[in-house]
């Protein structure tokens, strides 16, 4: 077993308020897909708010969402993210959320039991976007191993376009 986890971040610009008709949909299923998360083979944290959610958090613009968690490993987040209920969200995510023109997520290995901060994710997601995938910051498509995985072991290749609708 791995002494190490992988962080993830990921954000997008809301093309209205939280509160607008827009959005509404989005806002009706935050609770069931941070729930799907939670209960998704390999969780282990994400940010949170009193609420329940991080919506509130917003480090990178008002209009900004951000989304920072740990997984036990790449295939679990990948499970999650794109063979899960979550797939549904992804597929309508141009309904709330504008195109980003750069990255806008981040994956990258953590000790086990450490908490990633914004300010930490921030920086990766920075050195993405300047220096494409490395073992620093990563995507599911240039996945890195664990710094404890065996030689043999694969880095991981997982498409991470979700499938349109």
């Amino acid at each position: 077993m791995s002494r190490y986890h992988l962080a993830q971040m990921n954000i997008a610009t809301m093309k209205a308020s939280l509160e607008s008709p827009l959005m509404a949909d989005f806002v009706a299923n935050l609770e069931r897909i941070n729930a799907l998360a939670e209960q998704s083979p390999g969780f282990v944290w994400r940010l949170q708010d009193e609420a329940g959610d991080a919506t509130a958090i917003r480090p990178f613009g008002e209009q900004v969402l951000v989304n920072l968690s740990v997984w036990h490993d790449v295939a679990s987040l990948h499970g999650y993210a794109f063979r899960s209920a979550h797939v549904e969200l992804m597929r309508r995510r141009r309904e709330w959320f504008a195109p980003m023109p750069e990255a806008y997520a981040a994956l990258w290995w953590v000790p086990a039991g450490h908490r990633p901060t914004l300010a930490e994710a921030a920086e990766r997601l920075a050195h993405l976007r300047a220096h494409g995938t490395t073992p620093f910051a990563f995507t599911f498509r240039d996945a890195f191993p664990a710094p404890d995985a065996a030689p043999t072991e694969p880095a991981g290749e997982f498409a991470d376009v979700c499938p349109e609708a």
